[in-house]
């Protein structure tokens, strides 16, 4: 206590309390932040309030984690099989292609995602926390389709015969991937909630994105979306029945079954054989390394007509695509066949655990976002199978799923330790 004019000054206690509400408002700060980089990921044309929000968030972190004012923890499940996937991406970035590339995409593709993933997991680590995440992405895909068919069929006139086509910065398999997930976290957040007004929240949601997904004609997405209800619903035959019959009315009703008359018109399968055709012909000139991690190295520094010549002629398109429509095999041409077993090694510790969590869940909660999680990771599987997935908003998408998972299993864990003291 200082004294100064016969005033008692009580300074020190004042400034420490200053210091931990500065401190207290930093931490809040951050899943705010966080939330508002996952709630912006459908939309086009807001790269610099993503960046200001993620660059934000890990500053503070870091200042906070400097001083020990958080409790950062970088415990995962994911730890070794990730670890191993990220140093022999790393270890190829010395043998790349294009090295400039390889690094910039090792960044902005990868560490980035690591960085969110270990910041969800941090500040997004209760029940309520992983329920208010998911509101934020069903409420952020909600709001995108709502303004997506706005825009398409009203201000372009477009009639709903017409195929939705998505949007520059926004391709119709981004959409689909993002459309899928809410859908998929709709089902399960109404099976979780009891509120009946909330129930119907999550029904309309439920059937926009379906809506989108069915306009937008891509039908390896809503094959996804099928094979996704069925594994949420594996144990509920009559919910399942019920939400497949939905989806037949839909297919129905709308301009997605004429797409499979088109497919017999201009054979796509033809044509992804063609592009996995000539993935495979590089894959076989750079069977170890790769080309590198980059992704701009296999439509920009490989002669591909040199590689479709190899192609059977059957399968010899005109056109050259500048990226592999198929995520296995992209990953394979980027990093190898070693990468390519170790991304499988990913997967199968992303199932096993869901497996785990399925079975030997503590409670209802915790198995329904357990086959919540396995039936996202699928839909995003399957339709990486047929489209080119890694870019930004796919591969946010993708983190959120690791980090939801890693989250119920923590919750999980949680619960058991309680039951054991």
């Amino acid at each position: 206590m200082d004294i100064k004019n016969g005033y008692h000054i009580k300074s020190q206690p004042l400034k420490i309390n200053i210091n931990f509400q500065i401190f207290q408002w930093l931490n809040k700060g951050v899943p705010v932040l966080i939330g508002i980089f996952i709630f912006f990921n459908p939309f086009p044309h807001i790269t610099a309030i993503k960046e200001i929000c993620y660059y934000l968030s890990v500053s503070i972190v870091i200042i906070l984690f400097s001083f020990k004012k958080n409790d950062i923890s970088f415990e995962s499940p994911f730890l070794i099989p990730v670890g191993l996937f990220f140093i022999w991406t790393f270890l190829g970035l010395f043998f790349a292609i294009d090295k400039n590339n390889s690094i910039h995409d090792f960044y902005a593709h990868f560490i980035r995602y690591i960085l969110i993933y270990y910041l969800l997991i941090n500040y997004f680590k209760s029940k309520k926390n992983l329920i208010d995440l998911s509101w934020i992405i069903i409420v952020s895909s909600s709001i995108f389709s709502v303004g997506a068919l706005y825009y398409y069929y009203f201000i372009l006139e477009k009639t709903l015969s017409q195929r939705f086509t998505g949007f520059n910065q926004v391709p119709i398999n981004v959409i689909g991937i993002m459309t899928a997930f809410s859908a998929i976290l709709c089902i399960n957040n109404f099976l979780n909630d009891t509120k009946l007004f909330r129930k119907l929240i999550f029904i309309i949601c439920f059937f926009l994105a379906v809506f989108l997904i069915a306009l937008s004609q891509t039908l390896s997405t809503f094959i996804a979306m099928c094979l996704a209800i069925i594994i949420i619903f594996s144990n509920n035959k009559k919910m399942l029945i019920a939400v497949l019959t939905a989806l037949l009315i839909i297919f129905i009703l709308t301009p997605l079954k004429d797409r499979i008359v088109s497919h017999y018109n201009r054979p796509l399968i033809g044509l992804r054989v063609s592009i996995n055709y000539t993935t495979f012909e590089v894959i076989k000139e750079y069977p170890i390394m790769g080309i590198g991690f980059g992704m701009e190295t296999f439509g920009k520094d490989l002669d591909l007509k040199k590689y479709r010549e190899r192609v059977p002629e059957k399968y010899r398109e005109n056109y050259i695509y500048n990226d592999p429509h198929n995520m296995f095999f992209d990953i394979a041409v980027r990093l190898g066949i070693i990468g390519f077993v170790l991304f499988f090694y990913v997967i199968f510790v992303f199932f096993k655990m869901c497996w785990d969590i399925i079975k030997y869940g503590n409670d209802d909660f915790i198995k329904n976002w357990g086959r919540c999680l396995a039936a996202a990771f699928f839909s995003f599987l399957f339709i990486g199978f047929f489209h080119p997935v890694f870019s930004h908003k796919p591969e946010t998408i993708l983190c959120a799923m690791f980090s939801m998972l890693t989250i119920v299993r923590r919750l999980d864990n949680e619960r058991i330790s309680k039951d054991i003291v």
